[in-house]
């Protein structure tokens, strides 16, 4: 008989010192309200149009995308190389119905669907900002639903290559859309990009603007709190738990009646929405939508921010996308490019982005390889071998 294979009572205890704090299963409930009360009193403290502000709607905007992932690659455990696709046509969506991209439209008078201002009088289309938030939630998982199908019948690093595949597919669609007509008109402006785009206008509110970021910031606080709520009622649902039974056995899954196509399906559609939703916000945000802004680092990037934060746990994802974006659009073009003319170097910090990012990421897999705040299973998956080491070496 082997150590793992020992009934419980013959297995030594732990020692008191070594036993872990365990929190209450009520706590990422109570949670929730707090994080978001903090956030909504976030603006008071810094000034509404600095780098902080900015930095923070970014943040807000990224950890809605990370979630997102965190569906299909933290639930699911499908893994998706080509995430940045998502944020391209929720962008593609805010650019094609809330600017003049369309312009020849009606006679050059413009479609205006509940918008107000100078929207309101601009050729092209111009459609109320949660419309268009709709529309990009409908494009977005038709489309994950469409990059699922290629990798039903495919599992690990299978799955990694087709979406990779998928996300560099929408890339050159993006960059070359601009010579692809449509009822004569092209689907993309490529690099030249689709600017200006229509900036949020929210019924009884004033259109936002550039120099106040104040409003930007709540609404990607309510799409963040949104994703939370909607990640955290999912995980506990039947389909939620569906998931996390592929992600374990799902061999043993589909044995146990769980419909593996309709579940995978799901949640790429799911995880895709939230990237969709994100991926409008921040085209009005940059008020572009440009080719160049779809590169491959996008996934990489977002993919960090959920292993950096913990796969499968919503809390430590929210952590790791907050972290990685301080990180690279506060600290290493603020912070840290000041350091290297402190010791007489001449070079921008800027530009070892990736190498900063690959350092730490081997620091936590080294570290803490479960994630800044790890989802429970993932934890005792990894801890599974330390455990039997440590009931061999009592034994003997």
């Amino acid at each position: 008989m082997t150590a793992t294979e020992q009934p419980a009572a013959q297995r030594p205890e732990p020692a008191a010192g070594g036993r872990r704090f365990a929190l209450p299963p009520w706590w990422e409930k109570a949670l929730f309200p707090i994080i978001i009360g903090v956030g909504a009193a976030f603006p008071f403290f810094f000034d509404s149009g600095g780098t902080v502000m900015g930095t923070a709607v970014l943040a807000l905007a990224y950890t809605v995308m990370a979630l997102g992932l965190n569906i299909i690659v933290g639930f699911a455990g499908l893994l998706d190389l080509g995430f940045v696709a998502f944020f391209a046509i929720g962008a593609y969506v805010m650019g094609w119905f809330g600017s003049l991209f369309f312009a020849t439209i009606n006679g050059e008078k413009g479609i205006h669907i509940l918008v107000t201002g100078r929207a309101a009088e601009l050729p092209g289309i111009h459609m109320n900002f949660l419309l268009i938030l709709v529309a990009a939630v409908i494009f977005t998982t038709i489309a994950g639903m469409l990059i699922g199908l290629p990798t039903l019948r495919l599992r690990g690093d299978y799955i990694a290559i087709v979406t990779l595949a998928f996300g560099e597919i929408i890339g050159r669609v993006a960059i070359n859309g601009d010579e692809l007509k449509l009822f004569g008109q092209p689907l993309t402006a490529g690099r030249q990009g689709i600017t200006p785009v229509d900036k949020i206008d929210l019924p009884f509110l004033e259109p936002f603007k550039s120099l106040n970021l104040t409003p930007w910031f709540y609404v990607a606080l309510a799409m963040v709190a949104f994703a939370l709520f909607v990640n955290l009622r999912l995980r506990e649902s039947r389909l939620g738990r569906a998931w996390i039974a592929l992600r374990e056995d799902e061999v043993a899954a589909v044995s146990m009646g769980v419909p593996a196509v309709r579940t995978k399906l799901l949640a790429y559609g799911t995880g895709a929405a939230f990237g969709g939703m994100a991926g409008a916000f921040l085209g009005s945000f940059n008020n572009t939508v440009n080719a160049d802004q779809f590169q491959f680092f996008f996934s990489i990037l977002i993919l960090g921010m959920v292993i950096l934060g913990g796969l499968g746990s919503i809390w430590g994802v929210v952590l790791g996308a907050i972290v990685l974006t301080t990180i690279n659009f506060y600290l290493i073009p603020d912070v840290f490019n000041t350091i290297p003319g402190r010791v007489g170097l001449d070079f921008d910090t800027t530009q070892i982005t990736f190498a900063i990012y690959g350092f730490l990421l081997v620091i936590m897999m080294i570290m803490r390889p479960e994630g800044l705040i790890p989802e429970r299973r993932r934890k005792q998956e990894l801890h599974e071998a330390e455990e039997t080491d440590s009931v061999i070496a009592a034994r003997a």
